[in-house]
């Protein structure tokens, strides 16, 4: 393998250390950009999860001539028209808390019946290669929306999204069944294979 050392372009610890279970076997060095010094922050402005990751990406490539990993995700809901999407994390305005995001996608739910609340969760996760290649990879995970939040475990919408083949939403499984489901694990397992052929 040519790769030794890998980027994972983001400061959250929780994303990286889910990254590090997920591809862990595999004989390379991960870093965080809290590991890094000198690399500015990037405006995540693209109006497509594959634009915000991509632009992530080949910036922090820029500045360290590393490979490196970035990702965007977030959830999209068809009735809303694919939204809140790009949006994910500040649906209910900037900075708001997960309950709050969950508030607003519940409020405008209502009155909306069951077999329409259909949505998923989507991630893409792009790997740049420096001077050599790009390649794109997707995760998605099908479900619907609650009418409340149930479970207390996860973060982010996953109160609100049932899954049905467990029959529960994504905050009622421990960690390791949510990684074996999700969207970010779909897409990691790709992102393995493709290190793994080098």
């Amino acid at each position: 393998m040519s790769v030794k050392k890998l980027i994972v372009a983001t400061r959250n610890q929780g994303k990286v250390k889910e990254i590090k279970k997920l591809i862990g076997e595999v004989p390379l060095q991960i870093l965080s950009l809290n590991e890094i010094t000198g690399i500015p922050p990037v405006e995540e402005d693209r109006d497509t999860f594959e634009g915000n990751a991509l632009k992530k990406a080949e910036i922090v490539s820029r500045y360290t001539g590393e490979a490196v990993l970035a990702d965007d995700s977030g959830l999209e809901v068809d009735v809303l028209g694919g939204r809140p999407g790009v949006y994910s994390a500040r649906f209910a305005g900037e900075n708001a808390s997960d309950a709050g995001n969950n508030a607003r996608l519940l409020k405008e739910m209502e009155g909306i019946e069951d077999q329409r609340r259909t949505a998923r969760f989507r991630c893409v996760m792009v790997l740049v290669f420096p001077e050599k290649k790009t390649v794109t990879v997707e995760g998605t995970c099908e479900g619907y929306i609650t009418r409340q939040p149930r479970g207390s475990g996860g973060f982010g919408y996953d109160p609100v999204f049932f899954y049905p083949p467990l029959h529960c939403t994504l905050a009622s499984l421990s960690s390791q069944e949510k990684n074996r489901i999700s969207h970010r694990g779909e897409a990691l397992s790709k992102v393995k294979q493709l290190i793994e052929a080098l």
